[in-house]
């Protein structure tokens, strides 16, 4: 199925528009994907090797992100020739799990916090609410008192935000490595670090002489049974010129569970317009995705679909199944009053004497006790008396 040129030049910035917008809604306070390029395409690469900087930012930013990228593109190769040399199907497909699988390993402290802001964060909601009763029409003492509560209770919003800005790097980091490392006719260049081949990368593309030929495909047999190749956009139909993917369906709906998973438990007597429209964007927003089935090559969906597994099960541990039941008005046996394993705790409020006074009364003491004009004795006090 063809993509007209106009859609795949404006796919991967909807992709980014799309991204930062969940940030925006994620990042609120008070409620609770990487070197980029063009689309691939069938034509070869050249030789795929380090950026270096130049006089453009791109090149410079591309520069900036070529480690990440070499540390990322040589796990993957690694794994890759491993499943090859076992004869494993699918090897490229199996390598690219494995790679999410380490990259979200070595990010799980960062989740974590993420995880932990974002839950006592829901937790705190009605000290928030308190807080914007006792200074309602004073914006700025709203500000001030919910900075102190923070910092009272070790909360920090950026620590919520954080780790979502890191995965717009990740994710088009992964992107480039599949996108251009997958459709590259000699990508040894990529597994050399300091003059050391790191990985012997056996090529499917050798000649009768043992050089990459362009003429022969790509270096790397991204063919995948019943996916086909998955540097590739694939996608079963096409309506009005977008591209319908059973991954990018799979996608969708995964986030949609683990959206579902963290937002709060709705309140009915919570008639907040602003909670309303939040948590209808953040279960919207994952249905997006599917939009760029058409856009984006297979093994990217591979590899969110496994980060979104990974997350949900991270999430599961750590604040349960959230809001995701009721489902349909339906409850399971499981669901009920079940536990995380490893609970978010709040820590406990100061002493009263030790918190900040904007949080309690003394403040309204002070500023009260400020407004009173005492009466003054003396003869300064009988000298304006009548006789």
């Amino acid at each position: 199925m063809t993509i007209s040129p106009t859609l795949r030049r404006i796919g991967p910035a909807l992709l980014i528009a799309v991204v930062i917008a969940v940030v925006i809604a994620a990042c609120v306070p008070g409620a609770s994907p990487d070197g980029s390029g063009p689309a691939a395409t069938p034509t070869p690469h050249p030789p795929l090797t380090p950026a270096v900087p130049g006089s453009d930012p791109f090149s410079t930013i591309a520069w900036l992100f070529t480690p990440i990228f070499q540390v990322m593109f040589i796990v993957l190769m690694a794994a890759y020739q491993f499943l090859e040399n076992l004869g494993a199907p699918a090897a490229i497909a199996w390598a690219i799990v494995i790679l999410t699988l380490v990259v979200r390993a070595v990010l799980i402290p960062l989740y974590r916090k993420q995880l932990v802001s974002q839950r006592r964060m829901q937790l705190i909601q009605p000290e928030l609410k308190e807080i914007q009763k006792r200074y309602k029409g004073d914006s700025m003492k709203a500000r001030v008192a919910q900075q102190e509560l923070f910092k009272e209770r070790g909360i920090s919003p950026l620590a919520g935000c954080l780790p979502l800005l890191l995965q717009l790097p990740l994710l088009f980091i992964m992107y480039s490595v599949i996108s251009n490392g997958l459709t590259n006719v000699d990508p040894t260049a990529m597994l050399t670090v300091f003059g050391i081949q790191v990985v012997d990368l056996q090529c499917a593309n050798l000649n009768a002489q043992g050089v990459p030929d362009a003429a022969l495909g790509p270096c790397i047999d991204s063919v995948v049974p019943f996916l086909g190749d998955i540097s590739m956009p694939q996608t079963f139909l096409t309506i009005a010129g977008f591209g319908l993917s059973f991954l990018a369906i799979a996608s969708a709906l995964l986030q949609l569970v683990q959206s579902r998973m963290m937002l709060p438990a709705a309140d009915p007597t919570n008639d907040d317009p602003n909670t309303r429209i939040q948590r209808q964007t953040m279960l919207f927003l994952p249905l997006i995705s599917v939009v760029y089935g058409g856009f984006l090559p297979a093994g990217l969906f591979i590899y969110w679909i496994v980060a979104t597994i990974f997350s949900i099960i991270q999430q599961y541990l750590i604040v349960g199944w959230g809001s995701m039941f009721p489902l349909f008005g339906w409850t399971p046996r499981f669901a009920t009053g079940h536990t995380p394993r490893f609970p978010v705790q709040m820590p406990p409020p100061p002493e009263p004497s030790k918190r900040a006074a904007i949080l309690t009364d003394a403040d309204k003491k002070t500023t009260a006790e400020k407004t009173i004009r005492h009466r003054e004795r003396g003869r300064q006090g009988r000298r304006g008396r009548r006789r």
